[in-house]
């Protein structure tokens, strides 16, 4: 980034990335990524594929991981026309493997909850891994008391 910013290029700046909610299909703000972590970091690797898919573009590509999950599912469908639930995406409740507290010092915190309840039009809505199917580990939510379920995905199903 020191590199960069000292070549003092007009319209181009380094910085770290601001990781702050992430609604699907919504664009990053970013013109250019280079992801360092999203090996890592399945949450990260979810922001990185949206972004690619509106516009972003990512260096090291996220997709080699896991190019089929929710998350990017709904992303793809909503910019083809199909109607999908709003979702939203959260960062995990624990840390992967192979992170610490200082992978995660891009990450807003704390995030702005009610500006994401209303996004996905209020309550109710239900609480989803970000990967999987079956119903499994699937919680619906009608109060602020219910999301303490670990999750990283949050759908207005209503």
């Amino acid at each position: 980034m020191e590199r960069v910013n000292s070549k003092r290029v007009k319209g181009i700046t380094a910085e770290f990335v601001k990781v702050e909610e992430l609604m699907q299909n919504q664009p990053s703000g970013y013109a250019v990524i280079i992801d360092r972590i999203s090996q890592d970091v399945p949450f990260y690797r979810a922001y990185l594929k949206n972004a690619a898919a509106t516009g972003t573009a990512v260096i090291n590509n996220p997709f080699w991981w896991s190019a089929d999950e929710k998350f990017f599912n709904n992303i793809l469908a909503e910019q083809v026309g199909v109607p999908v639930p709003k979702t939203v995406l959260l960062p995990s409740k624990d840390h992967p493997d192979d992170t610490s507290s200082e992978s995660f010092s891009n990450l807003k915190f704390p995030m702005e909850w009610e500006a994401m309840l209303d996004y996905l039009g209020g309550f109710p809505a239900f609480m989803k891994p970000h990967a999987g199917g079956g119903w499994k580990s699937v919680y619906p939510v009608d109060n602020w008391a219910r999301c303490s379920k670990p999750t990283t995905r949050l759908a207005n199903w209503s």
